[in-house]
């Protein structure tokens, strides 16, 4: 039984076994070296903020090498590039290591809270959103908690100033009442809105297009009068008399 089991195996054959492995593919990594080349052939300063926006993204200290494993930006290889990235103001480089550097070091909301209350004036927003990824969202929550005030200017859908509400009463000098209460405004919506073209700021409306346009369509400027309504008083001639629960109330 035991020759018989022993004559039954296949010799081993190097071929078979060769024919038997699976084919190696080196089209598999054709994407990745295609996306390599087309992304250092691109500008330095197009490679550069690419490797900006990766120490932003993920706000760690990356070395030469891992920008390059990460997003193909070789900045060992290009000087440009490292020249560009080392020295610039959203950065810092300790030699070693590439570090993001925001314009406010800030970790959480309890830090971005304490400085919005030292900036009564206001502080730019523009100056805030970078400081860690959830500072929007931050920003949002003590704004809807009446922490702080998110103030947009005039006709912009961005909100560009932060500012502290600390629940207190702002007292204003005397002079300065009286400095505001005697400006006069004009009396023409037209010269109001360019006085605020003069200081920079964008009119909610369009007085001059308005008036052109309702001349254009025949319709007056003025504001329609309302018809006084005549009640019936006591000099009323009264005609008719045959129904005089009408005008009992003026007996």
């Amino acid at each position: 039984m035991k020759a018989a089991s022993l004559n039954s195996v296949t010799p081993y054959n190097p071929a078979n076994a060769m024919s038997a492995a699976p084919a190696l593919k080196f089209s598999s990594d054709i994407e990745r070296l295609q996306q390599i080349n087309t992304i250092r052939n691109t500008s330095a300063a197009a490679q550069t903020k690419r490797a900006i926006d990766l120490l932003k993204e993920t706000r760690q200290a990356l070395t030469a090498e891992q920008i390059n494993e990460a997003c193909y930006v070789d900045v060992k290889a290009n000087k440009d590039v490292f020249d560009r990235l080392s020295k610039n103001f959203k950065v810092y480089y300790d030699g070693t290591r590439f570090f993001y550097k925001p314009k406010h070091d800030l970790k959480d909301k309890t830090q971005l809270f304490k400085l919005i209350q030292n900036f009564p004036e206001g502080i730019a927003v523009a100056d805030l959103e970078d400081a860690y990824p959830s500072v929007d969202h931050d920003l949002k929550a003590l704004k809807a908690a009446g922490e702080i005030w998110l103030v947009s200017n005039f006709g912009s859908a961005a909100e560009d100033m932060a500012y502290p509400n600390n629940h207190r009463a702002i007292k204003v000098d005397d002079d300065l009442k009286q400095l505001f209460r005697g400006i006069e405004l004009p009396r023409d919506m037209i010269d109001i809105e360019k006085d605020l073209q003069k200081n920079g700021m964008k009119p909610a409306t369009n007085t001059g297009k308005r008036r052109a346009q309702a001349q254009v369509h025949g319709i007056s400027n003025k504001p329609e009068q309302k018809k006084k309504k005549h009640g019936i008083s006591k000099r009323t001639k009264l005609t008719n008399s045959h129904l005089p629960e009408l005008f009992k109330d003026l007996s």
